[in-house]
């Protein structure tokens, strides 16, 4: 348990946020939730707080210290306040009492008390007769879920059925992945239910009941074939094969002018989303990417290359040298921040074409620009089956090639030209 001074006014700032949000109860938040929250801080208040420190605020990890000022700033910012001090005056916070110190000096002290005067009276109690049932744990051979997208296309629903058989409790929830339109709350007697996707992808479908996951599987929503998309909030506009660019993987003149009228920075992203039949864990990857869009809010030229696992994730990050402080490298259960390590190895200018080279080989990623080897570390859990590539950029970008090797033999996984 947290025990220190300004615990309780802490937990105001986080139910603040977590109204928010609107993602449902905190305690039922998994893993991907702390990502995905990792990444909207960021984005809105320009500061990294990783997902190991959120599930420590949040107490999803014993630690006995408070959260730094730096901490508190940033999710203070994130909760629409200038800082954790603005956040206190507006909330007419005091310093704790005499009292309230000693208590908090010893409140270990009294949770053990409170705990064995608790373990005396349920003892005490069924001595004297209790005849009260007890509940039984589920049998999950009566539980069944399932689900199937309605259609093809994005944005996609999925109906979810499932039969609870004789459970009742007031928290089931279908967790679909980490945002708000992707947890769903169940009521009693219940047998379907529907939800929003927007993106294509991999996706762990749970079923919880009571904060145990009782069921999953695996949703896998693809794209068939390269897509688009143009990621306005919280519905992002689709712009399919037919209409990308004829020669290089690319957005049409159109589309980037939309794009650079934006006032507001906005990124773009091609997907291909599919099954490849391989491993992730050992694949090299050879594409060669440039920026179309450079102005303005888009100065900084940062692409991302996406490698979507059945179990999770690589983001390798570029962008020109000046920016490389404001890009986050992700190797699926390893994360590297540019503010804290140097991170100028993945600086380079966009403007024209450059060759990109990310060899997997064993859990380890070697990354090289125009042949020539800039990064290399490795990651411990397995990425799964290799499931899509997505490039991502701060305005607009192009591909001219994309080829999906096997590492030992150079066998051809996949390839595209794009030429039409």
């Amino acid at each position: 348990m947290n025990t220190y001074p300004e615990h309780k006014i802490v937990q105001k700032c986080l139910e603040e946020i977590e109204a928010q949000l609107n993602w449902g109860p905190s305690d039922k938040w998994h893993n991907d939730v702390f990502h995905e929250l990792s990444e909207m801080i960021q984005e809105k208040t320009q500061v990294l707080l990783s997902p190991t420190t959120l599930k420590r605020v949040w107490g999803k990890v014993a630690y006995k210290s408070a959260p730094s000022i730096s901490t508190l700033n940033t999710l203070s910012k994130f909760a629409n306040y200038d800082n954790w001090r603005d956040f206190k005056n507006k909330n007419n916070t005091k310093t704790p009492s005499w009292f309230e110190k000693k208590v908090l000096q010893h409140i270990g002290i009294i949770a053990t008390a409170a705990a064995i005067m608790t373990i005396v009276f349920i003892s005490f109690f069924s001595m004297i007769g209790s005849k009260k049932d007890v509940i039984s744990p589920f049998d999950l051979s009566k539980i069944s879920f399932a689900s199937k997208p309605i259609s093809k296309g994005f944005p996609n629903s999925v109906v979810f059925d499932f039969d609870l058989g004789t459970v009742t409790s007031d928290s089931i929830y279908i967790q679909q992945y980490w945002d708000r339109t992707k947890t769903i709350k169940i009521k009693p007697g219940q047998k379907q239910a529907t939800g929003m996707y927007y993106f294509p992808g991999y996706f762990r479908a749970k079923l919880l009941i009571d904060g145990q996951i009782t069921k999953e599987h695996d949703l896998f929503i693809t794209s068939d074939n390269w897509m688009g998309t143009v990621d306005y909030k919280p519905v992002p506009k689709y712009v399919y094969t037919k209409g990308l660019t004829q020669t290089n993987l690319s957005f049409s003149k159109l589309i980037i002018d939309e794009i650079k009228s934006n006032k507001e920075p906005l990124t773009s992203t091609l997907h291909l989303v599919k099954d490849f039949n391989v491993l992730a864990d050992n694949i090299h990857i050879e594409t060669s990417v440039k920026n179309s869009y450079q102005e303005k809010w888009a100065v900084c030229q940062t692409i991302k290359i996406y490698v979507l696992g059945s179990k999770g994730a690589l983001v390798i990050p570029f962008s020109i040298p000046g920016c490389v402080s404001d890009i986050n490298l992700m190797l699926n259960d390893v994360y590297v921040r540019g503010k804290e390590h140097d991170l100028s190895a993945f600086g380079t200018d966009f403007s024209d074409f450059r060759d990109i080279t990310i060899a997997i080989e064993q859990k380890k990623v070697i990354v090289y620009i125009d042949q020539k080897e800039v990064y290399s570390k490795s990651y411990h859990e397995s990425l799964g089956k290799l499931v899509g590539l997505r490039y991502r950029f701060l305005g607009a970008g192009e591909v001219n090639h994309l080829k999906v090797k096997q590492p030992e033999d150079k066998t051809m996984i996949f390839e595209d030209n794009f030429k039409k």
